[in-house]
């Protein structure tokens, strides 16, 4: 218990930094009033030096203690507007309470300001007090503590002591491929110094993990988090009985498919026991602390609103983190604005369009999400939470529109390296130990879209196949991906009706993965129903150049793989005729697309594109150049990247497969967290992640 000089040298540091930060607003405050015309801290007659001064200092007390007191009660009320129109409003009403503060000064001693002036000094003044407050805690790791921990809502906290059982963050890098991040910690620079160094000095181990079929986060995550994605078989797809349309990032669908997994499973969530946070993820795994989480951002009431906007009300109430995240988000758009434009001008080949909205989109995923994601992480570690997992999703979303490994997505890996980092670093102030592990929910393939190379889109292929009238044109859509997932949330929004259902074959696309189903048929589509009603549909789809293989159902062979020339996988006995359309997939091929063919609600018909395996390109379905969903290539090699001090996931030789599995590796590694409590090997481990940072840096 502290004792009373302990609190009296308490207070005093308090209190001086108070002094100080009250002392360079002052300053600052003086310097724009001299800088700025339309900014004025003088009387009209003119004042002396000290009365100037004064002025400012009363001006900065008023800013000070209205961003202190009525800033946090702004952005709790301002919880139900849309985070995105929240960014846009940060300056607006920064630049409002300082008016409000000049207009406290008395009238003899001037304090005006020009409404659109006011915005900038605002920010400046913010920045300012905010920098230094920051430096005079740092050298405090008391005061250093509390103000993170501000960050973070400290509701349920976990009360940790000196003896604590370590507790573990998992960072999830979106679609970021085991291949690639190895070549990004090679070289004498590599792109990720932090994660280079950890992976070269043995702090860390890095091995691939092989996905399930769909490739992508809805079903890798829900894995991951739920322990089963059984009956996911792809990103988006069409449900018979009830004709709906299933997305994954759509919080309605996200919902659901939580609910389906926890009633499989009977188990809540990897993150369910008391201390565990989720923040940025389509799923909650279970955990009671939320920031960003898709699958409660549908949720009615201000319940819900309060749940998935938490780490909005923690992050935005600090005025100065608004300003620096809204410039920043600025800075972005302009970023790709000019990287869009180079990479026109280089004539880079694939290519595809990064205009209309995608500028903010991209700045939302690699800007506003990871703010808020990052500082929600820091402040659950400083609040002692045992488990935490949390999302970061720009690589992801670059890539799609750059490729996986194109010059624009190295800038993202840097940044992304900058911010575990800072997660390390903040973890020595934590009250316990933590390790932090990375993976990837998926990798990501790269290729000419279906649509540019063949001049057709899949919807078109299936249509002619069954003789229907086909147009001229090929069908875009927006995309539906992580980046998307974040912004729904943040929005408090679930875009149902987005997916329309058209007369004929609903034709449905996750990355190179197709899926084909005919309403009009009850229950799974046969190969024999289908050859009676459409006799070219199969091998106009099957022999296409564009297309690795078909799943289908037959009558008497259950689950046969087609491809070209007339090749077929049988996949109940391994029976091949022709040459094996799996072949180029990998000897795991047959075993995981076995697996999405007892699914219920697997399409009539799954298609996945062609691969080629000299170049590792695929052709995704959608308007992508990094692509996931399918099979081939990079998507299916995801990562795992854990403390050297914890045991291997998999004995040597054997191949770690499924996100399922995963689960179980992340859920063991939690279980023998839990033993430890409080023994040497704890408190050995207080700090290693950051001094691992402070060694990477």
């Amino acid at each position: 218990m502290p004792t009373a000089p302990h609190r009296l040298r308490t207070l005093g540091g308090a209190a001086l930094r108070v002094v100080a930060v009250w002392a360079v607003a002052t300053g600052t405050m003086l310097v724009l009033a001299g800088l700025l015309p339309d900014f004025r801290l003088q009387s009209a007659d003119g004042d002396s030096a000290t009365r100037t001064a004064t002025a400012a200092a009363i001006g900065a007390g008023a800013f000070g203690v209205l961003s202190a007191l009525v800033w946090p009660a702004l952005v709790r009320a301002l919880l139900l507007v849309p985070a995105f129109v929240l960014g846009l409003l940060v300056f607006f009403l920064n630049g409002s309470l300082l008016w409000i503060a000049l207009s406290l000064i008395p009238a003899e001693r001037g304090g005006e300001v020009d409404p659109t002036t006011a915005v900038v000094v605002a920010a400046v003044m913010s920045a300012a007090s905010s920098a230094t407050s920051t430096a005079l805690a740092v050298r405090d790791d008391g005061a250093y503590r509390r103000r993170l921990a501000r960050l973070a809502d400290r509701r349920g906290s976990a009360q940790c002591g000196p003896e604590a059982a370590p507790g573990t963050v998992f960072v999830q890098l979106d679609g970021l491929g085991h291949d690639t991040l190895r070549a990004a910690l090679d070289g004498v620079r590599p792109l990720m110094p932090t994660l280079a160094g950890w992976y070269r000095d043995g702090g860390h181990r890095l091995m691939p993990w092989r996905t399930d079929w769909s490739s992508q986060t809805g079903a890798s995550q829900l894995g991951i988090l739920h322990g089963s994605n059984h009956d996911v078989p792809a990103f988006r797809w069409y449900e018979k009985e009830t004709g709906r349309v299933m997305v994954c990032n759509r919080p309605a669908s996200a919902a659901l498919l939580q609910q389906r997994a926890a009633a499989l499973t009977g188990d809540p969530g990897l993150l369910a026991d008391p201390g565990g946070a989720s923040r940025g993820n389509l799923f909650t795994g279970g955990a009671e602390q939320l920031a960003l989480v898709l699958s409660v951002a549908g949720v009615n009431g201000r319940n819900g609103h309060s749940r998935s906007r938490s780490g909005y009300f923690a992050y935005f109430s600090d005025p100065a983190n608004a300003t620096r995240t809204f410039a920043s988000f600025l800075a972005e758009v302009a970023r790709e604005i000019g990287q869009s434009t180079a990479s026109r001008l280089r004539g880079d080949r694939p290519r595809m369009g990064r205009g209309r909205l995608y500028p903010f989109l991209r700045a939302f995923a690699t800007v506003v999400e990871r703010d808020v994601v990052v500082a929600a992480v820091i402040g659950d570690m400083l609040a002692g939470r045992r488990t935490i997992y949390a999302d970061l999703v720009a690589y992801d979303e670059v890539a799609h529109y750059a490729g996986p490994r194109h010059r624009d997505t190295h800038q993202v890996l840097r940044r992304l390296d900058r911010s575990v980092r800072l997660i390390a670093k903040a973890a020595r102030h934590a009250p316990r130990p933590y390790r932090i592990v990375l993976l990837s929910d998926h990798g990501q393939s790269e290729g000419p879209s279906f649509t540019a190379a063949h001049g057709l889109s899949l919807q078109d292929l299936v249509r002619a196949g069954c003789g229907l009238p086909v147009g001229r044109r090929a069908h875009r859509r927006l995309r539906d991906d992580e980046a998307l997932s974040a912004l729904h949330a943040a929005l408090h929004r679930s875009p149902e009706s987005a997916e329309e259902v058209h007369p004929g074959p609903v034709v449905l696309a996750s990355g190179n993965l197709g899926l084909v189903s005919f309403p009009d048929i009850t229950g799974r589509a046969t190969r024999e129903e289908l050859d009676r009603r459409h006799p070219a549909l199969l091998r106009t789809l099957a022999d296409h150049p564009g297309v690795g293989f078909v799943l289908v159902h037959s009558d008497r062979h259950g689950p046969v793989v087609l491809g070209a020339d007339g090749g077929e996988h049988h996949l109940d006995t391994g029976r091949t005729a022709g040459v094996d359309p799996l072949a180029p997939f990998g000897p795991g091929a047959a075993r995981t697309v076995a697996r999405t063919a007892a699914f219920p609600h697997a399409a009539d018909l799954m298609v996945n594109s062609a691969y080629d395996a000299a170049t590792g390109q695929v052709h995704a379905f959608e308007d992508q150049i990094g692509s996931h969903g399918g099979l081939g290539g990079e998507q299916s090699r995801a990562f795992l990247m854990w403390p050297s001090d914890l045991p291997p996931p998999v004995r040597p030789g054997e191949e770690l497969t499924g996100a399922e599995r995963i689960h179980e590796v992340l859920r063991g590694w939690l279980d023998a967290a839990a033993r430890e409590g409080g023994g040497a090997a704890g408190r050995r481990g207080r700090g290693r992640a950051g001094e691992d940072a402070e060694r990477a840096g």
